[in-house]
């Protein structure tokens, strides 16, 4: 099982680049209109379907498939004004901030530099 994970994670990790990779070359390549901006959002929607599903397999506390929602709620139900005791309290806001910052990060390049940056930002950030 943990062999099947591993594999099915890495074959995951290399399709989602591809993908996110054929975004970027469409948006470098063709630039703007209708057709690419269609392009773009079904590779990308295929990036983060497969994100999804590799998340919901890795199945860690906190991380679901809609990770920034369920954060952000439990982070609202658990806390002490709701009567909770807010467990992992800590790891819940760092990833939001996390997320938050990404979010930033990533308009601020779409806004200043175009969607091509965005979409080159991944393979940048991997080890």
């Amino acid at each position: 099982m943990v062999e099947h994970r591993s594999r099915f994670f890495v074959i995951a990790i290399l399709v989602k680049l591809a993908l996110v990779g054929a975004a970027w070359i469409l948006a470098v390549t063709v630039g703007n209109g209708d057709l690419v901006q269609y392009g773009l959002v079904v590779l990308l929607a295929l990036a983060m379907g497969l994100q999804n599903a590799a998340a919901r397999l890795l199945a860690v506390a906190d991380l679901t498939t809609t990770v920034l929602t369920l954060t952000l709620t439990g982070l609202a139900a658990d806390s002490t004004l709701a009567g909770g005791t807010s467990p992992r309290r800590n790891r819940r806001l760092l990833a939001t901030g996390a997320m938050f910052l990404g979010a930033a990060v990533g308009a601020f390049l779409v806004l200043h530099v175009g969607a091509a940056a965005v979409l080159a930002l991944p393979s940048r950030c991997l080890p």
